[in-house]
């Protein structure tokens, strides 16, 4: 089964996991949150599989961003949720998923290492 990689075609890091993917012949989708939005099921289907701490990106532009009281509000599964729906570009990027499981959150080597593992 196909690959599917979330995320904003813009990020370079998105790029780096798709420029990867295509060099070692693996077919992949790519869903992009901006024309296509957060799939909510698959969403869920993440916080289960690696927790809403790892999906949110504290480090990136769009949390950096956020007001304080937003970002103090981000306590629990339900409200990184509701905050991951508004603005995708707070999740972490990309999310790589096969067969419905999440192999990668993020594209550093860890998570290079994870999906080879996978392939």
């Amino acid at each position: 089964m196909a690959l599917i990689v979330y995320g904003i075609p813009n990020c370079n890091t998105v790029k780096k996991a798709r420029t990867w993917l295509d060099d070692q012949g693996q077919a992949h989708q790519f869903h992009d949150y901006k024309k296509q939005g957060v799939p909510a099921d698959r969403l869920d289907a993440w916080i289960a599989a690696v927790g809403w701490e790892k999906l949110v990106n504290r480090q990136g532009t769009t949390w950096r961003q956020l007001d304080e009281a937003t970002k103090a509000a981000v306590v629990d599964a339900a409200s990184a949720r509701a905050l991951m729906l508004d603005k995708a570009s707070v999740i972490k990027r990309p999310v790589i998923e096969r067969a419905g499981g999440v192999l990668a959150v993020g594209f550093d080597d860890k998570a290079q290492a994870a999906v080879a593992a996978a392939l």
